[in-house]
């Protein structure tokens, strides 16, 4: 008499992948390629489809080029990025020395955090009653 076979109903971790070879973001062949599956609208898969062809491609190829250009940078973004400008300055502007630590003091007027003792920044006592 046979054995019965054991089934696991568990199923597989996800950080737990099937790589295969073939290229990558940025064509870096030294990196596998991870199976996947995705769930399409009629219509996704239609224009999917449709650009396959045009293209004479796979349909996983048009939708490995369209994430692609979604993960690259524009060269906009480092040539008009505020957030690389320097830090503005205002010559007026005069804060505590403990804006910075204590900023929910100052904003919100909740119990300062931190006080200074013997030159040093430390944790305030907590405030008897809160």
């Amino acid at each position: 008499m046979k054995k019965a076979a054991k089934y696991s109903s568990t199923p597989t971790p996800p950080d737990v992948l099937r790589e295969v070879p073939g290229p990558t973001i940025g064509g870096d062949e030294s990196m596998g390629m991870v199976r996947t599956q995705i769930y399409l609208t009629r219509a996704e898969h239609g224009f999917i489809a449709a650009e396959a062809a045009r293209r004479g491609e796979p349909m996983a190829a048009v939708i490995r080029s369209y994430i692609d250009d979604k993960m690259r940078l524009p060269d906009s973004a480092w040539a008009a990025n505020p957030m690389l400008e320097p830090t503005p300055t205002d010559a007026g502007l005069e804060l505590p020395e403990d804006a910075a630590i204590n900023h929910d003091h100052y904003l919100y007027g909740a119990p300062k955090k931190y006080v200074k003792k013997r030159g040093q920044w430390v944790l305030a006592e907590p405030e008897a009653g809160r």
